[in-house]
């Protein structure tokens, strides 16, 4: 049918509005979450912990994913043992920081008794019925605690990349498909491991557990490496690198990530190490040196602070670590498939190219303790 002269101009801004709506739901942004350790058990096992911030997938319930609506800011899978179970739980960006539910409650500077106050308000409301603050027979006690208020804790490092609204669909599904029960493995099966797999299942084969460095076991950091090391090959999915600091008054500053081999090297692990067994040492030092020493954050990220927010999920110019630091870790032929990138890259809203894949890998349980 022909449309009437006159009618013309308003049905094509009417088909150019839903085309750009349209685009603008097939658009959607994740962060992988490198969150530092922290007091006495940060300080023996300074490897922290990995958690992933989605734009666009939300918490009907702690343990139950549903896609976003218009004003919500998306919500942090993370994976810790001894929360009743469960092997993940689903909590909303604002109270996973600060344990408020809006983001005008957030305080500029806190207590031990206020941080109290707050978490177990907001238990009290959302974990109660599913029993979350229970361990589930997990010999790590009040692990309820670590999803909620983390920026109480320790300083936060996003890597936030692009996604399409299918492969948020797809985790969706995949997620809510799956058994919700934890099968804990400390070295095989641990909270980075999770992250792994959630970003293998964005980026399929890729993401891999790896020998070198630290004997096959993932650590945080090293899954921002191999995304910095992934988005060097793949600049469509525009990473960049956000600061969330620790709000002050709480507890003493978080410590710096390390990895395994890093742990080893460069602490008082290697005189007592040394002393037991020289060869071993030996052998880590030689790992950290070849492929332990990557450096993961820009001189200058963008600080997020908590009235800043929206600039996890907005377009905002960003950098990623200089090329010369990550080749350093880098094979000859992982060098040159990176040689030539620049060290900065600019973030633009172009909605990244990969398409979902699942991939076929379970992912485990974080072990953690009140002090990670």
């Amino acid at each position: 049918m022909l449309l009437k002269r006159g009618t013309a101009w308003p049905a094509l801004l009417l088909l150019l509005s839903v085309w750009a709506l349209a685009g603008v739901r097939g658009h959607a942004q994740a962060a992988l979450l490198m969150e530092e350790p922290y007091g006495f058990y940060g300080a023996i096992n300074p490897t922290g912990h990995n958690a992933v911030y989605f734009e666009h997938i939300c918490a009907a319930t702690p343990i139950r994913l549903r896609l976003c609506r218009p004003g919500e800011l998306g919500a942090v899978i993370s994976r810790y043992e001894g929360v009743n179970g469960y092997d993940w739980i689903a909590i909303p960006l604002v109270p996973y920081l600060y344990s408020v539910e809006e983001q005008a409650e957030i305080p500029t500077h806190v207590d031990h008794e206020m941080v109290e106050r707050l978490r177990n308000r907001y238990r009290e409301t959302h974990f109660e019925e599913l029993h979350l603050d229970r361990s589930g027979g997990s010999y790590v006690p009040e692990a309820w605690k670590q999803l909620i208020g983390a920026a109480y804790e320790r300083r936060i490092y996003a890597f936030r990349f692009d996604t399409t609204g299918a492969q948020d669909e797809a985790l969706i599904a995949k997620l809510n498909a799956t058994p919700n029960r934890s099968h804990f493995a400390m070295l095989f099966r641990n909270c980075a491991d999770f992250s792994r797999v959630l970003l293998k299942s964005y980026f399929p084969h890729s993401f891999h557990r790896s020998i070198f460095p630290d004997a096959g076991v993932t650590t945080p950091k090293q899954v921002a490496y191999k995304l910095v090391r992934y988005a060097r090959k793949h600049p469509a999915i525009h990473l960049t690198v956000f600061e969330i600091p620790q709000v002050p008054g709480y507890r003493a500053p978080s410590r710096k990530t390390k990895d395994i081999a890093e742990s080893f090297s460069t602490t008082a692990y290697a005189v007592p190490l040394t002393l037991m067994n020289p060869y071993l040492f030996g052998g880590i030092f030689v790992d950290y040196i070849i492929r332990g020493r990557y450096h993961l954050i820009p001189k200058h990220p963008e600080v997020v602070g908590a009235r800043d927010l929206a600039a996890l999920r907005a377009p905002a110019a960003g950098t990623l670590p200089s090329a010369e630091a990550l080749s350093a870790t880098q094979s000859p032929a992982e060098q040159a498939a990176t040689t030539g990138v620049d060290a900065a890259m600019a973030v633009s809203s172009a909605t990244a190219s990969e398409q979902t894949a699942m991939g076929a890998e379970a992912g485990g349980t974080e072990h953690t303790s009140s002090e990670e």
